[in-house]
C-alpha cells in the first residue's frame, strides 16, 4: 500500500541531490573509472577525516568490514568473540566465518551492550570484544576499553548504524582497533547499492584489509599475500557516497531535530518507552527511532490504518533460526526487545509535520489503552 508517511523516501532523497549525484556517476562512466580509481581513494580519505582516524578501507558491505577487521585483529579458530544478542546476523556471521565462536550477551535498556555482563563472559579463549552501536547510539566505550585493557582484548566497533555518533566527543569507529560501517541504502550514509568501510589507526590492519578485499593481491606489485575475497567498494558507489558525505552533518542535525520532536510529543505516554535523548557524554544520530510497547501489533495495525509505515527489526532472535547453530543465551532484555520494539519513520526526508501526525496517531491509540 501507499503510505502517507513512509518509513523512508529514497526517491525524494535522490531528487534533492540529483545534480550532484548524476554528475558524479556520469564522470565515472565517461572516464571509465569503474574499479579502484581516484573516486574510491578520495572517499576513503574524506571518510577517515570525518571519523577522525588515519585510514579508511572501502569494501562492498558492512559484513566484509567486520570480517576483515576481525581477521586483522588475529581472530581465528579456537577463539571466542563477545558481542550482543540483539544485532543484525552479519555481526555474528563475521565471527563464525573467522572460525571463532560468538559469545552472545544481553543488552541494556538503550539496546547497547550491557557492560556489567562482559567480564563474566570472558574466558581464556576470548580474543576480542565486538560492541554494536545500535540505532545511532555509541556504547559506553570508557568502560569497555577498561575491561579490554585489563584482559588484553582487541575492541572492534560495529558502527554500521552510527556514523557521526559520538561518545565523549569521539566518533563511533575511531576508538577501537577498527570501526566497521555499512552503507546499505537506508543507513544515515547510504549508497545506491550496498557498501561498507573499515576505519582504523592501525597501518597493518588497513593494509591487510586492502589486500583481502582484492583477492589478497597487492595491486602495486601483483603479489598475492592471502586467499582473499572479491569485496572492493565499487568506484561508482564510492563517488556517490563521497557526494553524500558532504551532506552528512546537516542530515544528522535534521535527525536530531526530528528525534527531539518525537521526544517532546511522546513524553508522558506511560504505556510507551522512548529513546534517551540529549545526554552530556553522547550525541546520538538516530539511525532509527525505536519505541517499545507491550501492544506492538495492535499499534502497528492502527498506524497502518492511518497511513503511517513502521518496521520491526529482528523480531525473531537469531538463535531461534536453528540452522545457524547458535547456543541459546540467557538474554531477557533482548527477548523483551524482540517482542516490543517498533521503529518509527526517521530519515533526512522525515518532516516535523509528519512527526506531528505520527505523535497525534500514537496519542490517539494509547488513549484507548488501559
Amino acid at each position: 500500500m501507499a503510505y502517507h508517511v513512509p518509513f523512508i523516501d529514497p526517491r525524494s532523497h535522490y531528487a534533492k541531490l540529483k545534480p550532484e549525484i548524476d554528475r558524479a556517476i556520469i564522470d565515472c562512466l565517461t572516464n571509465g573509472d569503474l574499479v579502484n580509481r581516484h573516486q574510491l581513494k578520495d572517499f576513503e580519505q574524506h571518510l577517515a577525516e570525518f571519523v577522525g582516524v588515519k585510514y579508511a578501507v572501502g569494501v562492498n558491505s558492512g559484513y566484509h568490514a567486520l570480517l576483515f577487521a576481525l581477521l586483522g585483529a588475529g581472530v581465528g579458530h579456537g577463539h571466542e568473540v563477545i558481542t550482543v544478542a540483539h544485532t543484525f546476523v552479519a555481526t555474528v556471521s563475521a565471527i563464525v566465518h573467522c572460525g571463532a565462536q560468538p559469545v552472545l550477551i544481553d543488552v541494556g535498556p538503550d539496546f547497547n551492550m550491557d557492560v556489567d555482563l562482559i567480564e563474566r563472559a570472558i574466558t581464556p579463549k576470548t580474543k576480542a570484544l565486538l560492541p554494536v552501536h545500535l540505532n545511532g547510539r555509541v556504547c559506553d566505550m570508557e568502560r569497555i576499553f577498561a575491561l579490554a585493557d585489563k584482559h588484553g582484548l582487541a575492541v572492534i566497533e560495529d558502527a554500521a548504524q552510527a556514523l557521526g555518533a559520538t561518545f565523549d566527543g569521539k566518533c563511533a569507529g575511531s576508538q577501537g582497533l577498527a570501526g566497521c560501517f555499512s552503507f546499505y541504502p537506508f543507513k544515515v550514509l547510504g549508497g545506491f547499492g550496498d557498501g561498507g568501510a573499515i576505519t582504523t589507526n592501525d597501518a597493518a590492519l588497513a593494509r591487510m584489509a586492502t589486500l583481502l578485499r582484492y583477492n589478497g593481491e597487492d595491486r602495486a606489485t601483483g603479489e598475492y599475500h592471502y586467499h582473499g575475497q572479491t569485496a572492493l567498494l565499487d568506484n561508482v558507489q564510492a563517488a556517490v557516497l563521497d557526494v553524500k558525505l558532504r551532506h552528512l552533518p546537516e542530515w544528522i542535525a535534521h535527525r536530531r531535530r526530528i528525534a527531539a520532536a518525537y521526544h517532546q510529543g511522546l513524553s508522558g505516554i506511560t504505556q510507551l518507552r522512548i529513546p534517551q535523548f540529549d545526554e552530556a557524554r553522547r550525541q546520538d544520530i538516530f539511525q532509527n527511532y525505536v519505541i517499545r510497547t507491550t501492544v506492538r501489533e495492535p499499534l502497528r495495525a492502527y498506524l497502518k490504518e492511518q497511513g503511517i509505515e513502521t518496521l520491526v527489526h529482528w523480531q525473531k532472535p537469531m538463535w531461534e533460526h536453528k540452522r545457524l547453530g547458535l547456543a541459546v543465551p540467557d538474554v531477557p532484555e533482548t527477548l523483551a526487545i524482540c517482542r516490543e520494539v517498533v521503529s518509527l519513520p526517521m530519515s533526512a526526508e522525515t518532516s516535523e509535520a509528519q512527526v506531528e501526525q505520527i505523535v497525534a496517531a500514537l496519542r490517539a491509540f494509547f488513549s484507548t489503552q488501559p
